[in-house]
């Protein structure tokens, strides 16, 4: 077991700065613990990826803390792909965490709501499913989770309807809606902490609906949920 530092006990480097983002109508900051990210949690995007969503429920992956990307900042294409695509999807931040915890309790967890983009190297992604190797260099790369503000449980409560959007340069690419979700946020977070400890602080979220595309240099996402947020990411 490694042992706790306090603060007279140095250490052999610089630790890293912890990820935060901003809540709406506060000066106060949100720790980032982790980020998990549901899979093919929208029927049609299951569809449109060629997958039957009957057949296969969501699941789950992580994206690094530290490749969020917050507010107001650009997001930089990456090197190595020429097929870089983006994902609207809600965002869940929880305040409490917990093992096993239940589908009637697990909204209580939940401190505040966003809308983030989990971009993905596509050509990446597809050469390591070929060979049935991990996504992390496809899904997890620097920059890869734009996200917007948060905002607090208590100004919106819980949103179970509304519309989810992406435009680039204007024209809508992405159209959904939070009730097409097949599973809802307590499902979510209710298996979630089957698999791991949920602790406050940690980010998920909860899948993208249909019309993923690719980006280009030069063009602007626009991100957003209706009732939640909006989101402006410029690629440079």
């Amino acid at each position: 077991m490694t042992p706790p530092h306090s603060a007279e006990m140095p250490y052999v480097i610089p630790p890293a700065p912890r990820t935060t983002l901003p809540v709406a109508g506060t000066d106060a900051l949100f720790p980032v613990r982790r980020l998990y990210c549901v899979g093919r949690n929208y029927a049609a995007h299951a569809i449109e990826m060629g997958h039957d969503p009957d057949q296969e429920p969501p699941f789950f992956f992580q994206k690094p803390s530290d490749a969020i990307l917050c507010p107001g900042q650009a997001f930089p294409y990456p090197q190595l792909s020429q097929d870089v695509h983006f994902e609207v999807e809600q965002v869940l931040a929880l305040g409490t965490g917990g093992q096993n915890i239940t589908p009637a309790d697990a909204l209580d967890h939940i401190f505040a709501y966003g809308v983030g983009l989990d971009m993905t190297r596509r050509d990446l992604q597809s050469a390591a499913k070929s060979k049935g190797r991990p996504w992390s260099a496809a899904k997890g790369f620097d920059h890869s989770a734009p996200m917007s503000e948060l905002h607090p449980v208590s100004d919106i409560g819980h949103p179970t309807q509304g519309a989810v959007t992406l435009h680039v340069n204007g024209e809508l690419r992405q159209s959904g809606a939070l009730e097409q979700m097949i599973w809802k946020p307590q499902d979510i977070i209710a298996h979630l902490s089957q698999l791991f400890t949920l602790h406050p602080g940690d980010l998920i979220l909860t899948g993208t609906p249909a019309g993923v595309g690719a980006i280009q240099r030069g063009d602007q996402m626009q991100a957003h949920i209706a009732g939640i947020a909006h989101l402006t990411v410029p690629v440079i």
